[in-house]
């Protein structure tokens, strides 16, 4: 026999198999350290296992735009839309492109699942609007004149008209001394009071000159008038009709609180120039909470020319408008022209109200309009009941293939099972880890993924199986049947698993929601059927192939050759010498 060349390497795991297999034991053990580490002993759950909200948003063309739907702005909207909520601190939401013109949602539970729904069913574009003039909110039966009171005193801080001028002028001192930004806007949050603020005797007419001298159009003070804010339904009607408007047009608009009702003029600044917003505690200077704004340079010119032209106005043409999907958020002051593409709002804000703020400028600014066309809510009660059914399920699979592979394989089950149990340790941990990490989450379709992954993981070992069976059955023992068997397996084990993780990476590339859960269960199980089968399934072979149990034939092994109906051994013939006889 011809003694091995010197430098040729022994088939994978036949040289060092226990080495390979501490390598996959440190490998669990570290996963689950990370888990332990990170403090996270269980994956996270979707909407529809651990219940929440889920709604479906359907975009449809701005005024004046009627080709905005395409796959650039669905994006662009899903990704505004993501961040605007996870400014809230909802860091676990799920916002998903659906076909050509839908987004999904998914909002978990113990969220605050209905401020997230406001601030991302709050989807029309931003600007900022000069105010022309404004009254309290309730319907005004007949034209009367307004009071020349600032955005602030019609809020509750009024009086006559000489005490709201000066204390429209004090409260817009502290606002410009120096701050981070270096200039700064005095906003008007405040509620407004019951009863209706007195007129002074100056009051300006029903048709107040807008900035430039124009006057207000009789229709717009008529459509004012008519405007009752108090009510829900006024509100709502007045914010489509100001969302439907075109930005060059004045609009009549409502504030949130349905306290304050406008006449604003066109809008001066997009909300698509406004680069960031925070909420920032400002503690030097004693205002409270404050917002924060950048603009974008193109965005900054525009602002500062105007509040350059309102800086020179008497109250209340000295506010801007800050309008988001039809409704004012917030009406604040200018003292004067602000340069150098920063500003500061402050006045009246709670931490809430400023981060709100803060966060519908920054993420406000969506290329098309959404209306909501479907919304379900998953309770807890319900996903415990769904999970639970599909744990069952798949204790069953489990269960099913055990059976299968104990009556038919009987001590190969032992090498089938271990290797089952790498493979499901492995991917729990991964899941668990991913949840954190990339905001993985494990739904029912994934749960479904995992349950096929068991049939595909069981199948390599069953090519594996049958592979060295061939080998006996040829006449070879057990161990060179282990080691000629591997080659040919392993190639119909890695064309198997291609052809599956391919199918699932094309589901998961093609598909959108909740089905991408069960494309990505399927692709990570598939990856971890190749590492746990050449790793530790053909080590662990190679180990158990030089037990006398196994190698004998064992009647209980599965590999007995009279079971199998093996040839006689193989053995090489040695050609005798021909010997002459002498005659």
């Amino acid at each position: 026999m011809a003694a091995p060349k010197k430098g040729r390497r022994a088939p994978a795991g036949q040289g060092h198999p226990g080495r390979t297999l501490i390598l996959v034991l440190l490998a669990m053990a570290g996963l689950i350290g990370g888990m332990f580490y990170s403090g996270t002993l269980t994956p996270r759950l979707g909407i529809d296992l651990a219940g929440g909200t889920s709604f479906t948003l359907q975009a449809e063309n701005m005024p004046g735009k009627p080709n905005a739907i395409n796959e650039t702005n669905m994006k662009t909207a899903a990704d505004i839309m993501d961040r605007r909520v996870n400014g809230l601190g909802v860091s676990e939401t799920e916002v998903q492109t659906q076909g050509t013109n839908h987004i999904i949602v998914n909002i978990p539970r113990g969220t605050n699942a209905k401020q997230a729904r406001q601030q991302v069913g709050t989807t029309a574009q931003l600007g900022f609007r000069p105010v022309l003039t404004t009254t309290v909110g309730t319907k005004t039966p007949e034209p009367k004149p307004s009071p020349s009171q600032s955005g602030k005193n019609a809020k509750g801080k009024g009086g006559a008209q000489a005490g709201s001028q000066q204390h429209a002028s004090s409260s817009a001192t502290p606002g410009a001394k120096p701050t981070t930004q270096g200039r700064a806007v005095t906003d008007s949050l405040k509620k407004a009071p019951s009863a209706k603020p007195t007129p002074s005797g100056s009051a300006k007419p029903s048709t107040p000159p807008a900035p430039g001298g124009d006057q207000i159009p009789p229709a717009l003070q008529k459509r004012l008038n008519a405007l009752d804010c108090s009510t829900k339904q006024g509100r709502a009607a007045a914010g489509e009709q100001a969302a439907a408007t075109k930005p060059s047009d004045p609009v009549v608009a409502c504030n949130t609180e349905g306290t304050q009702k406008y006449v604003l003029g066109p809008v001066g600044v997009e909300g698509t120039d406004v680069k960031g917003a925070k909420a920032v505690f400002d503690s030097q200077q004693g205002q409270g909470w404050i917002v924060q704004m950048d603009f974008t340079s193109d965005g900054g010119k525009k602002f500062a020319d105007i509040t350059g032209k309102l800086a020179t106005k008497t109250p209340p043409q000295n506010q801007f408008a800050i309008v988001l999907d039809g409704a004012v958020v917030s009406d604040p002051r200018v003292s004067e022209r602000l340069n150098g593409g920063n500003a500061t709002i402050s006045g009246g804000f709670t931490q809430q109200s400023a981060q709100d703020l803060g966060n519908m400028l920054s993420y406000g600014a969506l290329p098309l309009s959404f209306k909501i066309v479907d919304e379900t809510t998953v309770t807890a009660a319900l996903g415990g009941e769904q999970l639970h059914a599909g744990l069952i399920a798949g204790a069953i699979g489990l269960g099913l293939v055990v059976i299968y592979l104990v009556a038919y394989y009987r001590g190969l089950a032992l090498v089938a099972l271990a290797s089952l149990c790498v493979s499901a340790i492995l991917t729990y941990a991964l899941m668990t880890l991913l949840g954190p990490a990339i905001q993985f989450a494990l739904n029912l379709p994934a749960v479904c993924g995992a349950i096929v992954a068991i049939g595909i993981t069981a199948d390599s070992f069953i090519v594996y199986f049958e592979r060295i069976r061939d080998e006996i059955r040829e006449g070879r023992t057990l161990r060179p049947a282990v080691e000629r068997g591997w080659p040919r397996a392993r190639r119909t084990i890695l064309v198997s698993d291609f052809v599956s993780f391919l199918a699932a990476a094309v589901l998961f590339i093609v598909t959108v929601g909740k089905v991408q859960g069960f494309a990505f269960t399927l692709g990570l199980t598939t990856l971890l059927d190749v590492v746990v089968v050449f790793c530790f399934t053909k080590p662990l072979m190679t180990l158990l192939a030089r037990r006398k149990f196994f190698a004998d034939g064992h009647s209980w092994s599965g590999l007995d050759p009279k079971r199998l109906g093996a040839k006689p051994p193989l053995r090489r013939r040695r050609t005798a010498p021909t010997q002459t006889k002498e005659a």
